[in-house]
């Protein structure tokens, strides 16, 4: 793949641009993650979403622990170029690192808070935290 489309991406000052991972199908927003100019090239060239971590300070290629991939089918630019959609094929059916399918599934009503997305794996077991 031809990456000179990077230098049209306007990264921020910490050379991050936000990302949202969507379902391919069904268009369910998975999770927001960043990437830098390295993780965005990896995605574009290999298929598979890689980002990079704010926390850690360091690339990440999702699913390399826990095994839940996500497949790159698409992948967009918003108007101003300074953040990306991809649209993927969720493997293993957890896009979040808490173990649930989707990292929205906290849910605000007149009550609070409340979660109702679908736990796929135990993060205990996966991560041993």
């Amino acid at each position: 793949m031809d990456s000179t489309f990077l230098d049209s991406v306007k990264f921020d000052q910490n050379g991050l641009i936000p990302c949202v991972a969507q379902d391919y199908e069904t268009g369910e927003v998975l999770m927001v993650a960043y990437m830098n100019r390295e993780s965005l090239r990896d995605t574009a060239e290999k298929g598979v979403a890689a980002y990079w971590s704010r926390s850690r300070k360091k690339f990440w290629i999702k699913g390399e622990t826990s095994g839940n991939t996500q497949e790159v089918r698409e992948i967009r630019f918003d108007c101003d170029l300074d953040c990306v959609l991809i649209k993927v094929k969720q493997n293993g059916g957890s896009a979040c690192h808490t173990g649930m399918r989707s990292c929205f599934h906290r849910r605000l009503t007149e009550s609070g808070l409340i979660e109702d997305g679908v736990r796929i794996f135990d993060p205990e077991k996966v991560y041993g935290k």
